[in-house]
């Protein structure tokens, strides 16, 4: 009984991960900004492969200090390039 909760809720959260993604492509066709559109981008993208890696943590639990890992990953690397995308679409003038 534990066991199908369990596989239903990693099929749940891997599902949600691959609607995050197609959710995060929807605003590359509009008529915002770029950094909109990659801020959006890089949102969903992080949100739905970690919801993924989460799922299948709960599938292979033997592996979970990789799958930690691809996470914390994850997290940092959203940050980061968030960082780089600011400051380099700042004007020369502000720098």
């Amino acid at each position: 009984m534990i066991s199908t909760l369990i596989d239903i809720l990693s099929y749940f959260l891997m599902v949600v991960g691959i609607i995050f993604w197609f959710w995060g492509t929807l605003p590359l066709v509009g008529n915002r900004s770029v950094l909109f559109k990659l801020h959006s981008l890089s949102v969903a993208d992080t949100l739905g492969s970690m919801s993924i890696v989460i799922g299948l943590l709960l599938r292979i639990p033997s592996e979970w200090s990789l799958l930690l890992l691809a996470i914390i990953t994850l997290a940092i690397w959203n940050t980061v390039l968030g960082y780089v995308l600011a400051y380099c679409s700042s004007s020369k003038e502000e720098q």
